[in-house]
């Protein structure tokens, strides 16, 4: 939590006086001179004043003690955590030392969001708990996808109405973005860009499973697509998706190639090779299964898209 949401609440009613007071002491008094060292990890406790978002746990690799005390730490600090790439056994071990961890198992997204809803999170349409899938519903049903456990009513394309609303966790909007993937395969890097992007604030639109393979399915929803601040497309195979939707909006596209296909694919490297290659304009290309730095690019652009209609 930073000054600007500490004086936010305290204007709205939502903390008193005091607690106002002694929340910025804790900002000003963070050690380490803008960092917590906890002698296997020194956590970045600027890293929201200086770049917008919060640090963000990449959970794979860590050792499990010093996984549950990084997300101890950062909740005490921040109110809120959110990790990457969690397995199930890490998600049950931080859900036990925090229980009100929630995991994804699709996205491998494991978060801590702030009580009481804050977050829009809870309640919002079509939200099914634990596994932050919103909403969904339309033209492709994921209830075949390995590990979906939990993800109720996904069918596919629609709007997560009501998750995290416009205004976002963060007090700021993060605009609205699109992210479309070429098929159902793709749905877990896809989920991964989604979840970070309404995590860092932004309303985010989810179209699946419209690749170019029917492509009469992505025509279908170009009106909505149309619509966004940022259009994230998400596929694998040959990864002709980005530049078919590039040539077809105005605003940005953030391409993700995904480790899916054939041996050809070489893990994704096709796909990424295509992208980086494209001949539309506007399209800019993450990493291999990247879903995470496709959300929180998309979130700053959405940021700086909502900033400019809130001047006009």
């Amino acid at each position: 939590m930073d000054i600007q949401e500490i004086l936010r609440g305290y204007k709205a009613g939502e903390i008193s006086l005091e607690i106002a007071e002694a929340k910025i002491r804790q900002i000003d008094e963070r050690p380490g001179k803008g960092y917590t060292n906890m002698g296997f990890a020194r956590l970045d406790t600027q890293r929201k004043e200086r770049s917008g978002f919060p640090e963000v746990i990449f959970c794979s690799g860590k050792p499990d003690d010093y996984l549950v005390a990084i997300y101890r730490k950062i909740t005490e600090l921040e109110g809120r955590a959110f990790g990457t790439r969690a397995t199930p056994h890490q998600a049950a071990l931080v859900q036990e030392a925090i229980p009100a961890a929630e995991y994804d198992p699709v996205s491998r997204i494991l978060k801590v969001e702030r009580s009481g809803g804050a977050s829009g999170n809870t309640g919002a349409s079509g939200n099914t708990g634990a596994s932050g899938m919103h909403g969904v519903s339309g033209s492709c049903d994921i209830s075949d996808v390995s590990g979906a456990t939990g993800v109720h009513g996904v069918s596919g394309i629609g709007t997560a109405s009501g998750a995290h609303g416009a205004s976002g966790n963060n007090g700021a909007s993060g605009g609205r973005v699109a992210v479309c993937t070429g098929g159902t395969a793709d749905i877990p890097v896809a989920e991964e860009a989604a979840q970070t992007a309404e995590f860092f604030g932004a309303r985010v639109d989810r179209f699946y499973d419209v690749g170019v393979s029917g492509i009469h399915r992505l025509f279908n929803n170009m009106d909505e697509i149309r619509k966004a601040d940022c259009v994230i497309a998400v596929a694998g195979m040959e990864g002709a998706l980005p530049t078919v939707i590039g040539g077809m909006v105005r605003n940005p596209v953030i391409a993700v190639p995904t480790s899916v296909g054939y041996g050809a694919n070489m893990q994704g490297l096709t796909a990424l090779l295509t992208m980086i290659n494209s001949c539309a304009n506007g399209v800019a290309v993450v990493n291999i299964d990247n879903g995470y730095g496709a959300g929180y690019m998309a979130t700053q652009i959405g940021r700086l898209a909502a900033s400019g209609r809130n001047r006009e």
